[in-house]
């Protein structure tokens, strides 16, 4: 019995050695997919706002082949500024009707990616658009051509109501003017930089707060805004227009002068640092050869005296002559502070270009007659306009 015991364990081992021996069947073997090709319905795209809600782009792509059901691919798009590779891309997941590998954008869709690159309204760029598909699982990733469509944004109303007065000013404890209404004028009216941004370099107390004013010596209206114990309002942050309820604006953690910007296109407002040598200036006077009263300090007043038109613009119409040079004196008889021109030699530095403290002397017209000469601290230019 024994012995029968001992042959029948040893079948059974080499039945199980017999059976490892025998070679498995191969793996089945799928196909890598392939790069989808993708294709635009359209070149350029400048749609008119009528089209907001209509189709102006639909982008269509062929079959990666992914062994895999259709219906479990992912894809999705990527959108950005042509020349950035796609550093700041806009993603857009495909999640609906995968199957037919389309997708298209309605006007105001398209508009608002534009725009959040800071496009300008009805001016030609160029993006660039791939699709990448892959498993469900994101295996196998694969990457389209890029196509390069050229668009244009369309202008959008601005998301808070622009001053009817087409001025504004700033008012509050920070300012220097404190809370007294009508504010100190033109020193504390914002300049309009473009159709809907303004701003102004004003000193700042810390500590302290301020509104937004469209009508100087009026309460009825200010623009505020909701929460000024939010972390890092003091510097930027969005603001609305009200008749009622708001809050303060809150001044930067340090006094000292600050470039405001306020951008009623978006809605936002923000604070820089202005850490010009001299300051802001509060008068400004033409002193050079090329001015009627040449080199003489003090300069005759007021005809070289320079009007201020805002917080941060002065203008002055005068004569002056060709192959000169003149400055600019925040004080009247002293040579002790100036502003001149960045750079003296560059082209057309008789018709404009960058102020600087202690620049260098600035360059007359090739021609001599008579120029409006504006300068615009908030940009830090000046500019020559024969008259």
């Amino acid at each position: 019995m024994k012995r029968i015991y001992h042959l029948f364990f040893i079948a059974f081992i080499g039945t199980i050695i017999f059976s490892s021996c025998e070679k498995a069947d191969s793996l089945a073997q799928f196909a890598d997919g392939t790069s989808p090709v993708l294709s635009a319905s359209v070149s350029t795209v400048a749609p008119p706002p009528a089209d907001s809600n209509k189709v102006v782009l639909t982008l269509s792509w062929s079959d990666p082949g992914h062994a895999q059901d259709k219906s479990l691919y992912k894809y999705y798009l990527e959108v950005d500024s042509t020349g950035r590779n796609f550093s700041q891309a806009t993603r857009i997941d495909i999640t609906q009707d995968k199957d037919k590998r389309t997708y298209s954008f309605i006007g105001k869709q398209l508009n608002t990616i534009l725009l959040s690159y800071g496009f300008a309204f009805n001016v030609a760029y160029d993006i660039d658009v791939r699709v990448t598909s892959s498993y469900g699982n994101n295996n196998e990733q694969k990457k389209s051509n890029i196509l390069k469509i050229r668009v244009t944004p369309y202008k959008i109303p601005p998301k808070v109501q622009l001053p009817t007065t087409n001025k504004l000013f700033i008012v509050g404890g920070a300012t220097v003017g404190g809370w007294n209404n009508p504010v100190p004028a033109p020193s504390q009216e914002l300049s309009r930089i473009d159709e809907t941004t303004f701003g102004g370099i004003f000193r700042l107390t810390a500590g302290e707060e301020y509104l937004l004013l469209p009508v100087n010596g009026s309460w009825d209206e200010k623009y505020a805004i909701n929460d000024n114990l939010a972390p890092g309002v003091d510097l930027e942050g969005a603001f609305f227009y009200s008749t009622g309820p708001g809050n303060n604006f809150k001044a930067p953690a340090s006094t000292g002068f600050f470039k405001i910007t306020v951008d009623f296109q978006a809605g936002k407002y923000k604070l820089e640092p202005f850490n010009d040598q001299h300051g802001l200036p509060s008068d400004l006077f033409m002193v050079g050869g090329a001015t009627p009263g040449g080199w003489n300090n003090p300069v005759p007043v007021p005809s070289q005296q320079l009007t201020r038109r805002n917080a941060v613009e002065w203008d002055v119409t005068l004569n002056l002559t060709a192959g000169e040079k003149y400055l600019l004196l925040p004080t009247n008889g002293d040579w002790g502070r100036k502003f001149g021109t960045a750079d003296d030699m560059a082209p057309n530095a008789g018709l404009g270009g960058k102020i600087k403290p202690e620049g260098s002397d600035i360059p007359a017209p090739a021609t001599t007659g008579s120029y409006k000469f504006t300068v615009d601290f908030y940009k830090g230019t000046y500019k020559l306009t024969p008259q």
